[in-house]
């Protein structure tokens, strides 16, 4: 077997890989009180990251929540415990692809079978822990990797870890048999993935066929920005091709800034009964490991490096997930204006038709000219307004008919208008939602129409209108003699000439120079009222009457949007996430830099020995 990487650099340790995180971070931030150790800076950290949720389906959720995932699990396998006790036993998880020989490796290491090895894929299902018996106890703790059962028997379950004791590995040292990293099975992928951000030191094992697969790399990228302790093994190599391929290996190793960690061709060969591997094969590699056991310095050194790397790769990770709950309040926000604007339109045309005369035509119109007369009785009022106050209190107090069947008018085109305005803001804000990735998987097809109870909701608004104008007139009339003197159906009449003059322009139409249907029909009602009222009543009655009216209508459609914003208040995270995990990681990577960890160095670490066979 040869070796290669640089004997004089301690356990040929790569450096503690450049972080995105910023040195003095936090220091434009409050300052925290109470403790603000680096334990408890990581626990506010993990809380920070628990509470964030990325409920609307955006690009960036599902790897939000992957990599918030990721981070917990970092936190609770790895950085935590590992941090309460800094002299724990260093461990080593081996990963590597489908059919490297991880278990067989393992096993000649420990001199025992202790992990399934086989031609059957995959053949670790289940992670298995080897330690020295006096080491046994911190493992069954399970402070490390506290989401995995202990147990001591084979298992099948990806989420137990089973312990082997091996009177042949050094005390310090344990090996952790991992899952393949490219198993065809999903729950193995990961948990190789959780596993490895658990280890002080990752053990990578490939083969001359599969050394240049894209997924190892991915994972040994991702090792080399948690600065992460990494040695290479390079199983079942040609001895004829040894030389080259490794050679090649360590080119690619130097391309992505990993040239510093050890790599150990181990050749062709075969096993012994017991399945394991020549001792010569392994010697090389089991002695670097025994050296690295015998030094506690070396191995305090490489747990801190890689705890400090681990670290350090918290600032920029956390602030990716910072970045993606801002896009969620964002969505959120942005889903919310499109309902908003669809019902903001749909009260702008429900204003407008208080403006432009749409009301005052076909059944409103023709019973208005039942209730009042002939427009020659609108010209004579107009001309002699001032002497017929007598004759127009009469002639609004003196049909009854008419004014039922006005007041029925009136509430169907207003209820129409409603149920139009209503039907097409839910068009348009289901059809923003459904434009939007996040808003298309909150709708649900009943948001396309208005609530199914809205006409009846309508038909109630305009009644209670209605009866809100008459009171009006009851309560604000400029001449209370009239009302107490014309009895109930001169207040019922009045409000009637009310709600007409409600269906036209703020500004009143000048007197007499209208003469188009619609402003026509206002001029006659304004008359009517000012004969009875005076001026200054009859602007301040139809001012207040139309406002209570747009007050009901903007309730009515607040209602219906409402079944919108529901849904986004349901799905939107809490708007202070992003704050509170940029603030969680600053305050890390404050306790980080206090702590001394930060820039650790492998100094004291065994050499790799050189040598070969």
């Amino acid at each position: 077997m040869t070796t290669h990487g640089d004997p004089a650099t301690p356990a040929g340790t790569p450096t503690v890989a450049a972080r995105t995180g910023p040195t003095d971070a936090g220091e434009d931030r409050p300052a925290t009180t109470g403790d603000d150790s680096l334990p408890a800076a990581l626990a506010g950290l993990r809380a920070a990251i628990g509470a964030a949720r990325f409920p609307l389906a955006l690009p960036s959720a599902e790897p939000a929540r992957r990599a918030g995932g990721s981070l917990t699990d970092q936190l609770d396998d790895y950085l935590l415990p590992r941090l309460r006790r800094l002299d724990a036993p260093l461990l080593v998880v081996v990963g590597g692809s489908t059919g490297a020989g991880k278990s067989t490796l393992v096993n000649s290491l420990v001199q025992a079978r202790v992990s399934a090895a086989g031609v059957l894929r995959p053949t670790t299902r289940s992670p298995v822990l080897v330690c020295n018996p006096a080491d046994s106890g911190w493992f069954r703790k399970g402070e490390l990797l506290p989401g995995l059962t202990r147990t001591t028997e084979p298992s099948e379950d990806p989420r137990t870890l089973q312990l082997v004791t091996a009177p042949a590995l050094p005390a310090g040292l344990a090996f952790l048999d991992a899952p393949d990293i490219d198993s065809v099975v999903d729950a193995n992928r990961a948990l190789a993935g959780q596993l490895l951000a658990a280890a002080d030191l990752w053990l990578f094992v490939t083969t001359a066929a599969r050394y240049a697969d894209a997924v190892p790399w991915e994972l040994l990228r991702s090792a080399r920005a948690r600065g992460a302790v990494i040695a290479m093994v390079l199983d079942r190599v040609p001895p004829e091709a040894a030389d080259e391929i490794a050679a090649h290996l360590s080119e690619m190793l130097a391309a992505q800034e990993l040239g510093a960690a050890p790599l150990f061709v181990l050749p062709e060969t075969w096993v012994d009964g017991q399945g394991l591997l020549p001792d010569r094969v392994t010697a090389p590699l089991a002695a670097w490991f025994a050296r690295l056991a015998a030094d506690a310095d070396a191995r305090a050194a490489v747990v801190r490096q890689t705890l400090d790397g681990a670290l350090g790769a918290l600032h920029p990770a956390v602030e990716g997930l910072a970045d993606a709950a801002e896009e969620q309040v964002t969505a959120a926000d942005a889903l919310d204006e499109r309902v908003l604007a669809a019902y903001r339109g749909a009260h702008r045309t429900v204003e407008q038709g208080l403006k432009d005369g749409r009301l005052l035509r076909g059944e409103v119109l023709a019973r208005w000219q039942e209730f009042v007369g002939t427009g020659e009785f609108f010209r004579t009022l107009e001309a002699r307004i001032g002497r017929l106050r007598d004759r127009v209190v009469a002639a609004v107090t003196g049909r009854p008919a008419p004014a039922s069947e006005l007041r029925d008018a009136i509430e169907s085109q207003l209820v129409t208008l409603l149920r139009g305005v209503a039907a097409e803001a839910a068009e348009n804000a289901y059809t923003g939602w459904k434009a939007h990735p996040a808003g298309a998987a909150l709708l649900g097809p009943e948001l396309a129409h208005p609530s199914a109870d809205l006409p009846e909701r309508a038909e109630r608004l305009v009644r209670e209108w209605q009866r809100g104008v008459l009171e009006l007139v009851r309560a604000e009339g400029g001449d209370r003699r009239f009302v107490a003197r014309t009895a109930a159906y001169a207040v019922n009449a009045t409000g009637l000439a009310v709600m007409i003059a409600v269906f036209a322009s703020t500004a009143f139409i000048p007197t007499g120079l209208e003469v188009a249907t619609g402003a026509g029909t206002t001029v006659a009602a304004q008359t009517v009222l000012q004969a009875i009222f005076g001026d200054q009543a009859v602007r301040t009655l139809a001012a207040k009457a139309r406002a209570d009216l747009l007050d009901r209508v903007r309730a009515l459609l607040d209602d219906e949007a409402a079944r919108y914003l529901d849904r986004t208040a349901q799905a939107r995270p809490a708007a202070d996430t992003a704050e509170a995990l940029r603030g969680a990681a600053d305050r890390v990577e404050i306790a980080r830099n206090r702590s001394g960890l930060a820039g650790a160095a492998a100094a004291g670490l065994p050499g790799t020995g050189g040598g070969g066979s």
